[in-house]
């Protein structure tokens, strides 16, 4: 089971979304629509009940990582400082030049370029796009030799208000989760590159990674200054064994109360986080479970 699954909002967007990647990712192995989940008839809130019985989440694995994407309102909105790297590993694929040309293609109609696709001193063949749906990924051609990576990758970028706390954040992470251990990390400072007149530091993170609850997740200081930060528009949703890993994981990561709600909760840094139990879809069949939701912030399992 993957532990720790990105949540993507959608403006009512999530059924054209979930096509849209579908095709999109066709190329990599493990790419499968998973399941639909509805909103219910009865129950919704004001703001919900034109959803009633329409799509709720869809769930997708895109090259064998698992994503849901949130059918709701104009509330929130995907923007870069969560993107997802994808890699394409010669000792993975047979043609991974050409499979990561035809995913930029796609992910590119529609979309907008942030960096373009060609030959960088981290990779021979890497891209930056925001596709159609505000989704960010970075497209890179992996270096066999290296280290092995999952073929995707969430990468939080800390910008605006958060700027300079990669480390900072990764260090906390690294001792709330349990079952995670560290991975790579390299600073401005060990590059000898900061950049003048920008907003990073000799110990800001050009790039760095870490496994939480047995996944991937990676990290950096942007390198220069943004007008946007986390928000919901990506939640990471952390699938938990039982009532007390809810509980410990609430205390560690929930810094701002207003934002508590159904689960979701913004650690110090705003990124949000669903705490979950790994039987929520269970939990969500029993009657009167929806409305149980509404009415808490951390869930409790014996609640629903």
């Amino acid at each position: 089971m993957q532990r720790i699954v990105p949540n993507i909002w959608c403006d009512g967007t999530a059924d054209a979304a979930a096509e849209f990647y579908l095709r999109a990712f066709a190329g990599l192995p493990g790419t499968a629509h998973v399941r639909t989940d509805r909103y219910p008839t009865e129950g919704l809130l004001d703001f919900q009940r034109p959803l009633a019985g329409k799509t709720l989440t869809q769930e997708l694995d895109l090259g064998g990582h698992r994503f849901i994407l949130v059918n709701a309102g104009d509330e929130f909105a995907p923007n870069p400082s969560i993107s997802f790297f994808v890699n394409a590993d010669p000792s993975r694929m047979e043609d991974p030049r050409g499979t990561l040309d035809a995913l930029w293609a796609e992910l590119t109609d529609g979309g907008r370029v942030l960096m373009d696709l060609g030959p960088y001193p981290h990779s021979e063949h890497y891209g930056w796009v925001e596709d159609r749906h505000g989704v960010s990924w970075q497209l890179m051609l992996t270096d066999p030799a290296g280290d092995p990576r999952p073929a995707i990758i969430p990468q939080l970028m800390f910008c605006g208000p958060a700027q300079n706390r990669a480390a900072e954040a990764l260090d906390h992470y690294l001792a709330v989760f349990d079952d995670a251990t560290p991975g790579q990390r390299v600073t401005y400072g060990d590059m000898g590159h900061v950049p003048e007149g920008g907003p990073v530091e000799a110990g800001s993170i050009v790039f760095a990674d870490a496994r939480l609850r047995g996944e991937w997740v990676a990290a950096m200081d942007s390198a220069v200054a943004q007008d946007f930060t986390f928000t919901e528009g990506v939640s990471l949703m952390v699938q938990c064994r039982d009532q007390a890993e809810i509980d410990r994981l609430w205390e560690a990561l929930s810094a701002v109360p207003e934002a508590e709600q159904c689960g979701w909760l913004k650690d110090r840094w705003g990124v949000s986080w669903q705490i979950v139990p790994e039987e929520m879809g269970e939990l969500m069949e029993r009657p009167g479970a929806f409305e149980a939701l509404l009415g808490m912030k951390k869930l409790v399992i014996a609640d629903f």
